[in-house]
């Protein structure tokens, strides 16, 4: 139905109808400060790194503590996080454009809603990176592994017999009190310590005592001392089992702490964000200016 407005009188069409098609969320303002955010983590914690390695001193001095450096890397990582989030949550709660149908409170909750979503979108484009960064890791170590394989096999004589899990259990069939040719030995006693890291670490004494016989009579040692150096390759490979054991350990349980680390710098993140978008709405609203740091030249 149109309307005949009179004479001189101006008719102003309300806008409402458009405000109630558009949407809430002002993805060009979450953008920018996904963008913003993701920028200030990159330059800070590339900082971070040169800084880190300036201090490790490879081959001078004492090693550095570990733990030292795991409390400082953590914090710095988490100082890092929760200030490029605050910085991109205020942007966007400074950039957004708001619809005035909203009272203060709704306001808020919507400049707050934004900052949570620039934290989500940053969060997904840095998992992303960092799948990429691992996965070319990954890709690295899988082909110098299988560099170092495609080596081996060449080399070792008889390295399918050595691949075989019942290649063990096939030599003490046919072990026999005559000299063992050197190689052959050397490959049977790889097969005795492999078989004995799948179990406790523990060499039989059957097979300590006929690794004593074959090193005794390609070596020209007496029995005795055959048994003696017998036992020093026991002990050294033990104590090589034990470390990687520890190793691993060590692995998970620092991959536990990264892990909780991670999930509660997150979170502290989101809160941050959030709380950021709200004082950038604020100040938006109230047109603050900081004249002492954003002045005109």
């Amino acid at each position: 139905m149109s309307i005949d407005a009179p004479a001189g009188v101006a008719i102003i069409e309300s806008e409402s109808t458009d405000r109630d098609q558009s949407s809430y969320v002002d993805w060009p303002a979450i953008f920018a400060g996904i963008a913003l955010a993701t920028a200030i983590s990159l330059v800070l914690i590339s900082f971070g790194s040169a800084v880190g390695l300036n201090f490790l001193d490879f081959g001078y001095g004492t090693d550095a503590n570990p733990l030292v450096i795991g409390i400082v890397a953590a914090s710095w990582f988490l100082w890092v996080q929760i200030s490029s989030f605050m910085a991109g949550g205020y942007l966007t709660g400074r950039l957004r454009r708001r619809h005035f149908d909203a009272n203060e409170d709704e306001s808020d909750l919507r400049d707050g809603a934004h900052g949570l979503l620039v934290w989500a979108g940053a969060a997904i484009l840095g998992s992303v990176i960092a799948i990429g960064g691992i996965g070319a890791a990954v890709s690295t170590a899988g082909n110098v592994a299988a560099t170092a394989t495609t080596a081996a096999s060449n080399v070792a004589e008889g390295s399918a017999e050595a691949m075989d899990p019942n290649a063990y259990f096939i030599d003490t069939m046919f072990r026999s009190t005559q000299p063992v040719e050197a190689g052959q030995a050397r490959a049977e006693a790889g097969r005795i310590f492999a078989q004995a890291a799948l179990g406790d670490g523990t060499v039989a004494d059957a097979d300590r005592t006929y690794l004593a016989s074959v090193v005794a009579a390609n070596t020209g040692l007496a029995q005795a001392e055959a048994e003696t150096r017998v036992d020093q390759a026991i002990t050294s490979v033990e104590a090589a089992r034990q470390e990687a054991i520890e190793a691993a350990r060590i692995a998970r349980n620092t991959a536990i702490i990264a892990a909780f680390l991670l999930a509660a710098s997150l979170l502290i993140s989101a809160i941050g964000a959030f709380w950021a978008a709200q004082k950038g709405g604020n100040h938006r609203d109230n047109n603050s200016v900081f004249a002492d740091v954003f002045r005109r030249f």
